[in-house]
């Protein structure tokens, strides 16, 4: 509901976007700085923290609404998602390594981003009995009370490690130490590149409508096109883990059914099916390619370097936000969307390069 309060605010679609912009670069920002700090302190902290971030930005727009809360906001949120991403996945892929569980990785993050999916559209269900009910307050109070919520949840999480020890490298020696590995460990980089990509694919979700809307079926249709594509990606994030042999021809599936749905729909719904298909595979490629790149990383350096990946998938929907500005003016949401499929093909020529099989892990 964030974009209506905005614009009920007084802010035109010009500052609404200039928002967006303040959003996504704070997350472009941080990214990076956060994973040396996930791998030099704690990553229980930083996931404790992150949420708390986010919460606070709720409260300033809740309590305190006019553009400068809003930007304040997006700062706040920004740098939430930094400090989430990275920490997250080292956490969880050091304590299954510990407990012996490894392989179990790719399926709990496919599958904390289905749960994380669902939540969203039970959010979106619930908004609208709750701004009705109570307002904007309402609302905010409600998102309040779930960042607070995650944080203590974030509690729960086991960590093997306990802090930086006096000996550790300082940050600008982990972020080198970081780099070095991303150019020089067989695999890595193109690791990096494919879960950028992959990653960076879910920016098109915020085209969805459009596509939908541009098959010509009536405005209250259109909900129920872009929940089909929801559910398909629901459904990639809870198969995550499973028929691991097929990943490296999974991009280039997933890109060649969205460009052969969104042809498809220029013309009828029915291609939507297709479309939500391909949305699915991108987010069960992304949890293979992810463990992938996991099992390829040391622990000391984890969380800068996946920190990298999330660095390429902000970029990546950074360039598509921006070539999808300059091709609107000459083709519609279908091409768009059919030429978007096309860079996954590269996904698969590098996950193809990419030795599926395990190798023993560093530590």
């Amino acid at each position: 509901m964030y974009a209506v309060l905005f614009a009920d605010s007084g802010l035109s679609e010009a500052g609404i976007s200039s928002l967006f912009a303040l959003w996504s670069f704070t997350a472009f920002a941080l990214e990076v700085p956060s994973g040396v700090w996930a791998d030099r302190f704690s990553r229980r902290a930083l996931l404790c923290v992150a949420p708390l971030l986010t919460g606070a930005g709720f409260a300033l727009w809740t309590f305190l609404p006019g553009y400068a809360s809003f930007a304040a906001g997006f700062v706040l949120w920004g740098a939430g998602s930094a400090l989430r991403s990275g920490a997250l996945q080292a956490l969880v892929h050091e304590g299954l390594t510990g407990a012996g569980a490894s392989d179990a990785y790719a399926r709990l993050i496919g599958r904390s981003q289905a749960l994380g999916t669902t939540a969203a559209l039970a959010a979106t269900a619930a908004a609208g009995p709750l701004l009705g009910a109570g307002g904007y307050r309402a609302v905010g109070l409600a998102s309040i009370a779930v960042t607070v919520l995650t944080a203590l949840a974030a509690l729960r999480l086991p960590e093997r490690r306990r802090g930086a020890a006096e000996d550790e490298p300082g940050y600008g020696a982990l972020l080198r130490d970081a780099l070095t590995e991303a150019r020089h460990e067989p695999g890595v980089a193109r690791m990096l590149a494919v879960v950028s990509l992959l990653a960076g694919a879910a920016a098109l979700d915020e085209y969805v409508p459009l596509l939908a809307r541009a098959t010509g079926v009536s405005a209250p249709l259109v909900p129920l096109l872009v929940l089909l594509v929801t559910a398909g990606a629901t459904a990639g994030g809870w198969l995550a883990g499973r028929g691991m042999r097929w990943a490296p021809a999974a991009p280039a599936a997933a890109g060649l059914c969205l460009a052969a749905g969104a042809g498809t729909a220029s013309g009828h719904p029915a291609g939507l099916l297709a479309v939500a298909v391909a949305f699915g595979v991108f987010d069960w490629a992304g949890a293979a390619a992810d463990a992938r790149l996991q099992e390829l990383l040391g622990d000391r350096t984890r969380a800068t370097v996946t920190s990298l990946a999330g660095l390429g998938s902000e970029a990546a929907a950074l360039l598509l936000f921006g070539l999808w500005a300059l091709g609107s003016g000459w083709a519609g949401p279908a091409p768009l969307f059919a030429v978007a499929g096309l860079p996954f093909l590269a996904g698969a020529l590098l996950l193809w390069r990419c030795n599926i099989s395990r190798r023993p892990r560093r530590q």
